[in-house]
Formats: C-alpha cells, sequence, structure tokens
C-alpha cells in the first residue's frame, strides 16, 4: 500500500472571476461518532497504549498508560456520571486544565453520550488577569460542571463567582480552596443502559465540542465542533494518507488540546487508527525545551506534529546526539509542520538526517485550516521540494478563490468539516457565510502554478492584517512580520507591523530583555520602552540588513521601538493558541504607535 495519494485537483474557472477546486479523491467510510473509533479499538486492541503522560506526581517515575479497553471502560463510567447529574446538549463540561488522561477520559465521555466539552487555555484560569475571559466563556456556555486536574494550581479559577454553584470536579484534592468532587467518584460511577441509549442517540449533528477562538476586538467565539466534523475531517486524512491505517500511529504531542490542531486533528487522528499518543509535557521553548528532549528519546513517534520553532530546537539536539537522530527517523512516516513556513535550513537539516538514518526522507508536509474546519481543509499530501506550500483541497471540500489581483486570492470554502456556526451568536455565524453557503476565512492564498493547480497553493497572509500607506500601497504585514522574525530574534521575541494610512512602515518590537543582557546592550527602561544608545544601534544594524532586500515602500522598514511590556493575555494581546492579537495590540498601544512615528522621540531607532 501507497503511503499517499496523489494530488488530483478538479479546476472551475467561473464566469465572475472566481475559481472553484475540490479534490476527485473519493472520501471512505465516515464513523457516525467519535465513541464508534473508542468502541473498535477497546475489540481490536484492547491492551494497545491509546494515552500516556508523565506521572503528575513524580515525572522522574515513568508514564502512565491507559490502554484501549481500559480507556473504553472508564469513559463509559464518568459518562453515567454525566448522564445522573442531568448534564446534556445544554448543559456541557467545561475543562480549565491542559492536556492529560483523565482530560482525555472526561471529554470523551461526553462525546460518548452527546454532551459538549469545552477544553479553555489554561492561562485564562491561571492567569489573574484574564480571568474575565473564563467568566466570558462560562457564561456563554452555561456549563453543567467543571474540571480542573489540580484543585490548588487552579483554586483562585474555581473560586469564582461564575462557578460558585457549579459542581467542582479536580484529580488532585489537596488544598482545594472550595468544595470540590474527586474524580474518582466520577470513575467509580456503574454504567447502565443509560449509557448505550445516549450512546445511540449520538449522531453527525451531534454537538461535540464548543471551542473558543478569539476575536480581534471583541469576545472570543464558540465555534460549533459536530462529530460530523470530526469524523468527516478523519476520513478526509486516511483517504489522502493511506500511511494511517497501514500501521498504528504513534506521535508524541505538547500542542494543546483547547486549540483545534491539538485537540481535534492529532486527538482524533490517534484515535481513529488506533494509534498511540504520549502527551509531551515540554514544547519548545525555555527550560520546558529540555523535557521535550528528554521525552522525544523515550518515545519518538511515527509520525512528527510540530511548529517551526519545535523542530529547530529537535534538529539542534540531534547534532549533538546521533542516537537521538537514530531514534527519531527510523519509524518516522512524516513530518508535518504548522503555524508558519519551516525555515528552508531545517527543511533541508531533517532531509539530510533523514537520508543519513534510512536512506530516505519521509513526506514532509503541511496544511492549512481553521478552528471552524475541524481543522484540516487543504493539505500537502504528496512529496514536494520546499517548504511554504500548503497543497490541496482534501475530498469533498469545495474551495472558492476570490481574485485580489496579482495573483492573490481569498479562500472561502465548503464542506462537511465545516462548522454549523457560533455558539449562541446568531449574528455572527450569519456573518460567517457568503451568499453561497461558503465560509469566509479572511485568509489569502497564492497558486504555486497558476497552469497546475496540482502543484498546491501557498498561504498569502491575512487579509485583515493587510493595510495600506498613505500612497495607497499595499502592505503584506502577516507575511512581512514572518519573513522580519528571525532577523529580530536577537533583540524581540515577536513584533508588530505598524503604518496603516502613514508614509512609511514601522516596528514595534517586543523586547528580549535576555538575550540583551547575554549581548551585552546596556538599555534603560521606562513605563512603555526600553532605550539606549546600543539598543538603537543594534537595531539600525539590524534595519540597515533588511533593508538592502527591499523591494519599495511596501517592505522597507524605516523605524522601529523596543517595548518593555509582553504582549499581555489579560487584555486579550495573545489569542488561546498562543499568537499575537495584531490588531488588539495595535489600539491598545496606540500612544506607542504615535511616538514611533515621531522622528524626535529618542526611543526611536531609525533604517
Amino acid at each position: 500500500m501507497t503511503n499517499h495519494i496523489p494530488h488530483s485537483v478538479l479546476r472551475e474557472n467561473r464566469a465572475d472571476g472566481s475559481i472553484l477546486l475540490r479534490s476527485s479523491v473519493p472520501l471512505g467510510p465516515v464513523a457516525r461518532n467519535v465513541g464508534e473509533w473508542l468502541d473498535h479499538w477497546a475489540t481490536a486492541a484492547p491492551d494497545r497504549t491509546f494515552i500516556a503522560e508523565r506521572n503528575a506526581a513524580d515525572p522522574d517515575a515513568g508514564w502512565r498508560e491507559v490502554g484501549y479497553a481500559e480507556m473504553r471502560h472508564a469513559v463509559r463510567a464518568v459518562a453515567a456520571a454525566l448522564l445522573e447529574r442531568g448534564l446534556g446538549p445544554d448543559k456541557p463540561v467545561l475543562i480549565l486544565s491542559g492536556n492529560g488522561v483523565d482530560h482525555a477520559i472526561l471529554a470523551l465521555a461526553g462525546h460518548y453520550v452527546g454532551i459538549p466539552v469545552v477544553p479553555l487555555a489554561d492561562q485564562y484560569s491561571l492567569i489573574p488577569g484574564a480571568h474575565d475571559r473564563l467568566r466570558y466563556a462560562a457564561r456563554k456556555v452555561h456549563p453543567g460542571l467543571v474540571f480542573a486536574d489540580d484543585a490548588a494550581a487552579f483554586g483562585e479559577a474555581l473560586s469564582l463567582d461564575v462557578f460558585a454553584d457549579l459542581e467542582k470536579i479536580a484529580v488532585r484534592t489537596d488544598g482545594a480552596p472550595v468544595a470540590v468532587t474527586p474524580f474518582d467518584a466520577l470513575l467509580s460511577a456503574r454504567c447502565d443502559a443509560t449509557v448505550d441509549e445516549a450512546h445511540s442517540d449520538v449522531g453527525p449533528e451531534t454537538l461535540a465540542k464548543i471551542l473558543f477562538t478569539s476575536g480581534s476586538t471583541s469576545n472570543p467565539k464558540g465555534v460549533m465542533t459536530t462529530h460530523g466534523m470530526l469524523t468527516t475531517n478523519q476520513a478526509q486524512l486516511s483517504a489522502t494518507l493511506p500511511m494511517l491505517s497501514k500501521r498504528p500511529p504513534k506521535i508524541l504531542d505538547w500542542l494543546p488540546w483547547n486549540h483545534t490542531f491539538g485537540g481535534s486533528h492529532n486527538f482524533n487522528l490517534i484515535l481513529a487508527n488506533g494509534g498511540s499518543l504520549y502527551i509531551d509535557n515540554g514544547r519548545p521553548m525555555g527550560n520546558a525545551a529540555e523535557r521535550s528532549i528528554r521525552n522525544l528519546r523515550q518515545h519518538p513517534g511515527t509520525l512528527s506534529f510540530n511548529v517551526p520553532v519545535g523542530f529547530s530546537m529537535q534538529i539542534e539536539a540531534m547534532r549533538r546526539d546521533p542516537d537521538l537522530r537514530k531514534a527519531y527517523f527510523e519509524n518516522l512516516d512524516f513530518v508535518f509542520y504548522a503555524a508558519a513556513s519551516l525555515p528552508m535550513e531545517t527543511w533541508r537539516a531533517i532531509e539530510d538526517f533523514a537520508r543519513e538514518v534510512r536512506g530516505e526522507v519521509p513526506l514532509m508536509i503541511s496544511g492549512w485550516g481553521l478552528t471552524e474546519t475541524a481543522p484540516a481543509a487543504v493539505m500537502v499530501h504528496e512529496p514536494v521540494d520546499r517548504s511554504g506550500i500548503i497543497g490541496v483541497p482534501l475530498p469533498e471540500v469545495i474551495l472558492k478563490l476570490l481574485p485580489l489581483g496579482e495573483g492573490r486570492y481569498e479562500i472561502r470554502l465548503k464542506g462537511d468539516n465545516i462548522m454549523p456556526g457560533y455558539y449562541r451568536d446568531p449574528a455572527k455565524s450569519a456573518d460567517a457565510f457568503d451568499e453561497e453557503g461558503f465560509l469566509i476565512t479572511n485568509d489569502a492564498v497564492r497558486f504555486v502554478d497558476s497552469d497546475d493547480p496540482n502543484r498546491g497553493l501557498v498561504f498569502d497572509g491575512r487579509i485583515t492584517e493587510d493595510f495600506k500607506l498613505s500612497t495607497g500601497t499595499w502592505v503584506r504585514a502577516s507575511n512581512l512580520r514572518l519573513d522580519l522574525l528571525k532577523s529580530f530574534s536577537s533583540i524581540a521575541s515577536d513584533l508588530v507591523i505598524a503604518g496603516h494610512d502613514r508614509d512609511e512602515i514601522g516596528l514595534l518590537l517586543f523586547g528580549n530583555k535576555a538575550e540583551l543582557a547575554s549581548a551585552g546592550i546596556i538599555f534603560e527602561t521606562d513605563d512603555l520602552v526600553l532605550q539606549g544608545e546600543q539598543l538603537n544601534a543594534a537595531v539600525e544594524s539590524i534595519l540597515a540588513k533588511v533593508n538592502k532586500t527591499a523591494t519599495g515602500s511596501s517592505t522597507r522598514i524605516t523605524r522601529a521601538v523596543v517595548m518593555a511590556e509582553p504582549p499581555s493575555v489579560a487584555d486579550g494581546e495573545i489569542t488561546a493558541k498562543g499568537s499575537l492579537n495584531i490588531r488588539k495590540i495595535l489600539d491598545r498601544r496606540a500612544a506607542l504607535v504615535e511616538r514611533l512615528f515621531d522622528d524626535t522621540d529618542p526611543a526611536v531607532a531609525h533604517g
């Protein structure tokens, strides 16, 4: 059996200038609900590890591994407990804490009997300044109970007034500031016929989860995610990547379950195909990176999902450790990068190490999708020779491309993996679709080859982040930002591009004080900015280098300010998935934008 299906795209050019793209690859069987997967694998592979995590009490003590039959038994018991408490379609389960075995049991229990689950980013609970977002989500969904793995760590959140009349469930109850029910009480519930009856009623239209996605200027929107969206999405992946059913996949994954890629794409990919998911308690940043590498040594996967900085971290570790290289590449079927394009030096290093270890390169792919699309909608599923290609529509997805000029298109889409709307928000739901029923994404793409749609599409930025200079010149801000991030890594942890209706482009840099101190760059701090002659000189040196490749006013950076305050979760400057909320930052820091374009301000470095 081949490991991939070649791209096969049908193109229709319409009279209005728009283009329709669809795949001619047939879609295979689609499960009726998520619970069908668990039932199947509990019988077909009862003792195979489904999910595992580091021991919470003693992370050095080893792994807690749960097999499919054990998981099904626990899920059905907890499902019975949820039904006893009167939970249902309008009384969901709110989950405050991050990835974990007990989180998985609770979520699958809800799925099994038609009770929606609402996993939230743990920073909403752990950062007091973000509690307003937690309150908003709770008031929006009206949960029937609230869960956290550690009652002490999540104590402030559990004590909020919005949860005053709700039952609180916790795995670790020591130090709880409020009354909590041990999770063991749910696990010990007796499963009876009511569970089977409720399970039989769960179909494609049943709401499985509500995922909150941050709005740029308003409160987060709750994306209604149905069982049919999730099961269709996995059938789409299986149709184009038959390797998934060829042998049980295994992944080591840190991507958070409150986000669609980790919680819907990766989690369900393992469950649908009878694989094993090892929860990585590290991530590619700071001290947590060492934990990720330790876990990778113990549990390399057959599939590797990560963001570009995560792959770069792994490559650096492999340069020093031939045994890690061997373990990582030995059984690897594909590498999947997400969130941004993989730097070509990292791409080439992966290719070189793979050839060294096994004599060939695994499939290296990426894709595009949204929380609203469950998430996979466009994906590479054949070998390509470079980073940045997002691929072609998956089976039964119809793309509508609207011309924006200069070979650029707005992308809209239809399909059974598309959300029905936003939870309890009919106005925003109506605004999300155009007159033909296509989901409006506000994302832009280009063809790799305008004459051959099978070569795929390239992501070309967020339309809503683009702006015009006072001259009328368009600035493709999201793409430009990605190009600049690497250049400024020794100065800033991230950056925002400003210049709407101005004559020139400027940068707001989030200063990386640790990197600056390590480089011996002296600076002073006021309430808003970092400044000093050495710092300005360092920034201006980088500006001079990046401007050598500028193609005109749309890419030339004339000024920059280094900000003292990091992006604020509490004020909505960081989304639930950890990315910058550009519009919110520019609005909240309007005074800094004014300083950026003031030529007399000593904090401004000039290019």
